[in-house]
């Protein structure tokens, strides 16, 4: 089911009463959700207590030149890969000083996809400096809004899991 804005702005308010207690820090990496993350999560008053920032690198150049993302990883795996995903958390968990990333790259659609990665398939990450490291592969359903929405909120509930193990 694709959240709408009242569920994304809950999950958001969650993150944020949990960095707060945990007092960690967040950074992001976006791809397919352009922005939408950082977005969402700035909505909410006192963010800048917990939020550190975040990088939209659409294009592979960026991913490699602000996050640090390997060209050969890039050329062996493609930008939607778990191997992308994880070293664009990596690098932003590395160049921001917060202490857990959450990062995101797929296909939003409605163009763009193959047999191998059709529309709406999305890997995301999530990387933390006490170690943490996770993947997640998506298949969402839907439109390019919708896709996006399902990836923000995924993104989210990842970060909130990160955050009771830590």
């Amino acid at each position: 089911m694709v959240p709408d804005d009242r569920e994304l702005a809950a999950l958001a308010e969650q993150v944020a009463e949990a960095l707060g207690q945990s007092q960690w820090r967040l950074v992001t990496a976006e791809s397919c959700t352009g922005g939408w993350i950082a977005k969402i999560l700035t909505d909410q008053v006192g963010s800048s207590g917990w939020y550190e920032g975040g990088a939209v690198t659409y294009s592979d150049a960026l991913k490699h030149d602000m996050l640090g993302v390997s060209r050969r990883v890039l050329e062996a795996h493609g930008a939607v890969s778990a191997e992308v995903a994880a070293a664009m958390a990596a690098g932003a968990l590395e160049i921001s000083g917060a202490d857990v990333a959450v990062a995101v790259t797929g296909i939003a659609g409605p163009a763009g996809g193959s047999p191998d990665k059709p529309v709406g398939t999305v890997w995301l990450a999530w990387a933390s400096t006490d170690g943490q490291r996770a993947t997640q592969l998506e298949t969402f359903a839907g439109d390019r809004d919708g896709v996006r929405r399902q990836t923000v909120a995924a993104a989210l509930r990842g970060v909130l899991r990160l955050t009771e193990r830590g």
